[in-house]
């Protein structure tokens, strides 16, 4: 390690450097999901620490730059399969239209590497570029609506770091991780002179180890939900096709018809392929079925309604209890592209991809209540708004139990589901409750309060996952405080690098 390092000083001040940072980036998916390699994304980050060590603000922020790119484009890559198999998008260019993306998300690393230059951070980097990444993943989590993907702590959710989730969220497991990455490699550079570093380590980890098993919340066993999840396996290229919309139902209630009876039955995201409108004699049927089980029913399910004025109509991927529960929730987190178009007086009609079914939604209010099933308050998420963090923390405030119905077929057999999957496990750990998921093809599982599987549905494959959950009592730390502790520990460590650096 020590003679690598060596031959990295030479390479940093090359035109090598910048391409190596790319390298760098495109290694750090390799540590979630699927393969979780975390130990790679440990090294990829030490290493940036060492390409940005002794360099111009410009130079630095270059490398930076392709550190970001790297990452986005290799873990981004499941983008290929929705605009190529589902959007129609030649290959070339959707390539050039991938390599758009990585490089524009890339822009929100430039001034991580900038930053650590200018403000010669190099003396405590260990502990300062980390903190710089992190601020770089809660910006992204919101700047422009937000991208909250690739975080580096999500890789972590099956080691002793997770253990500081229910404390500080996935940006707290990221800060984690970054320094552990960064103090590695000062290990190796330095042996025994990394005194701090090696504490750190020994800190991070031995304590993680010690809340792992702790529950911050009080899991109520006497009062066991019984779920069955439905997944319809519709193809997606079928999904909005008129000829399959009574076709899907039908399908999905041959599946439902041996789960009445059970506490709730829930379909996945937009699995009446029609407006609730439009089916509200499906929903009348199913309802007057729920009640006569006396079984709660959730579906995803699109809903069209006046805005106040009554000027024009609003559009949302919704989703609604019935029979032994009740509530209608509208996503408050879309999909660019796939459920709205930014600039669409610009982009919409310009290629196929940008012309996909059901992409002109509109954004749900902020403030929506829980659905109510049998008597328990349920946090609902649609699809991508489990990737936000803050959200999730602000809404489980007022449910015991956790759902998200969700349709990744868009990303066929890509890493883009297991990413997805990954994040649920985390939001699942960071709030201490029990989550349903419920999906058309998979990943459909029940996690428990730590975020472990207890439950999951084999993937393209048309079945019901039957299992039981248990509500939850009481808040987490991240829960009641949020991502604010976290941004200040970074704040406060880049203002004792810096002054250390003025020193």
């Amino acid at each position: 390690m020590t003679r690598f390092l060596q031959s990295l000083d030479a390479l940093r001040q090359t035109p090598a450097a910048i391409w190596l940072a790319v390298l760098l980036g495109a290694l750090m998916p390799l540590g979630l999901a699927p393969l979780d390699w975390w130990p790679v994304s440990l090294l990829a980050v030490g290493l940036l620490g060492e390409l940005l060590r002794a360099q111009t603000p410009r130079r630095a922020a270059g490398i930076s730059f392709g550190f970001g790119f790297g990452l986005w484009a290799h873990g981004g890559s499941w983008l290929l399969v929705s605009m190529h198999d589902y959007g129609s998008t030649p290959w070339p260019l959707a390539l050039l239209l991938l390599a758009f993306v990585a490089a524009a998300m890339a822009l929100l690393f430039l001034p991580v590497g900038w930053l650590y230059s200018r403000l010669r951070l190099q003396r405590l980097g260990w502990l300062a570029l980390p903190a710089l990444l992190v601020l770089g993943e809660w910006l992204r989590s919101w700047l422009f609506t937000g991208f909250p993907w690739l975080m580096q702590g999500y890789g972590f959710i099956d080691t002793p770091l997770a253990g500081w989730a229910p404390l500080a969220g996935i940006y707290g497991v990221s800060l984690a991780a970054g320094i552990s990455g960064m103090a590695l490699v000062a290990v190796a550079r330095e042996g025994r002179r990394a005194l701090a570093p090696l504490l750190a380590l020994l800190l991070l980890w031995g304590a993680g180890a010690v809340l792992a098993p702790l529950s911050w919340t009080h899991i109520d066993k006497s009062q066991p939900l019984s779920v069955s999840l439905v997944q319809g396996n519709i193809p997606q290229e079928s999904k909005w096709a008129l000829e399959w919309r009574d076709k899907t139902v039908k399908i999905y209630r041959d599946l439902t018809v041996k789960e009445w009876g059970r506490d709730l039955v829930m379909w996945p995201e937009a699995a009446i392929p029609m407006f609730a409108h439009e089916a509200k004699d499906v929903l009348a049927d199913i309802e007057n079925d729920a009640l006569k089980a006396d079984s709660a029913f959730v579906t995803g399910i699109p809903f069209a309604t006046w805005n106040r004025e009554r000027t024009n109509v609003l559009f949302y991927n919704s989703i609604a209890a019935m029979g032994d529960g009740f509530g209608l929730y509208h996503k408050q987190q879309l999909v660019p592209i796939g459920e709205y178009i930014p600039f669409e007086g610009l982009l919409r009609g310009a290629i196929p991809f940008f012309d996909l079914p059901m992409s002109s939604f509109s954004w749900g209010p902020a403030e929506q209540p829980p659905l109510t099933v049998k008597t328990h308050a349920m946090a609902p998420f649609i699809c991508y708004e489990i990737a936000y963090p803050s959200l999730v923390q602000r809404l489980s405030r007022q449910a015991d139990i956790l759902a998200t119905v969700s349709n990744d077929g868009w990303f066929g057999r890509s890493i883009g589901p297991d990413q997805h999957f990954e994040m649920v496990r985390m939001r699942s750990r960071e709030t201490g409750r029990y989550m349903l998921r419920a999906t058309n093809n998979g990943i459909t599982a029940i996690l428990d309060d730590h975020g472990r599987v207890i439950a999951e549905a084999p993937r393209f494959t048309r079945t019901v996952l039957r299992g039981e959950v248990w509500p939850a009592q009481g808040l987490t730390p991240w829960q009641r405080y949020g991502v604010t502790p976290v941004l200040t520990l970074c704040v406060l460590l880049l203002l004792l690098a810096w002054r250390q650096g003025r020193q």
